[in-house]
């Protein structure tokens, strides 16, 4: 049986803590920011990969859009189609391997933000693949935003200690990090207490990406115009200019 990978794990039993992370709760401002990226035209198909709980998938749909959301982990999904019903909401949410999609040329928009799937793969090369997956999900002329980790950060700043000092209360805890240079990974170990409050202990890594390599991945898949920003979590803006303090990027990419 294969094994399950660290971020399998992490979101096992864990919704309704997930809900309760402080990067969750700029979702208001974010739709904001969509929807001014879309020019308020909810004509245009969503496709909101690593959607977790449902929180933009949800908060797009009441403004009037249809979005259809795909995590891999059910644990998630079932806390999201539980949120949509109790609002009166229909959305499609499917479990679905964000590197192997179904979809092909459905949908004009697609989001992915805080690390939806990307890149939290054990391989470049599977992160590459869900850039991959999702860009033969989008129709000709489309949008791709997205969020990532920022590799300039960690060349500047202590990722233990922004974790740390941005975690709230019952958060995930985040120690022993150690960013290796030759791969641009943390590697951390990540204390948690799941949703019947047991705790769990995993070891875990994430891919963290210079704006110059994104830029190089999309223009080969056919991107022809893609703008990096730093990523204000609520407040997503075109005049953030990335720097080495941004721990996250916002990714505009156009094709």
């Amino acid at each position: 049986m294969k094994k399950k990978q660290w971020y399998e794990s992490l979101f096992e039993n864990y919704a309704e803590k997930y809900d309760n992370e402080n990067f969750t709760k700029g979702t208001k401002g974010e739709c904001d920011f969509i929807e001014t990226e879309l020019q308020f035209d909810k004509s245009l198909r969503i496709l909101d990969v690593g959607c977790g709980t449902g929180r933009h998938a949800i908060e797009l749909t009441k403004r009037g859009y249809i979005v259809t959301g795909i995590d891999l982990s059910e644990n998630l999904l079932q806390r999201a189609r539980e949120k949509a019903a109790k609002e009166n909401l229909k959305i499609d949410f499917q479990k679905q391997d964000a590197r192997d999609l179904p979809f092909i040329r459905e949908f004009d928009v697609a989001i992915m933000l805080c690390e939806g799937g990307f890149p939290l793969m054990e391989t470049d090369e599977m992160n590459y693949r869900i850039l991959e997956s999702v860009t033969r999900s989008l129709k000709e002329n489309s949008t791709f935003i997205f969020t990532t980790l920022n590799g300039l950060f960690p060349l500047y700043h202590s990722v233990e200690e922004y974790t740390d000092k941005n975690a709230g209360e019952g958060n995930a805890v985040y120690h022993s990090n150690t960013f290796d240079l030759m791969t641009f990974r943390d590697h951390n170990i990540t204390e948690l207490e799941d949703d019947s409050g047991n705790k769990k202990i995993l070891e875990s890594n994430e891919r963290y990406y210079v704006p110059s390599e994104i830029t190089w991945l999309l223009k080969s898949l056919g991107y022809n115009k893609i703008d990096i920003y730093g990523a204000r979590l609520g407040a997503f803006s075109r005049k953030d200019e990335l720097t080495t303090k941004d721990f996250e990027m916002l990714v505009i990419a156009e094709k």
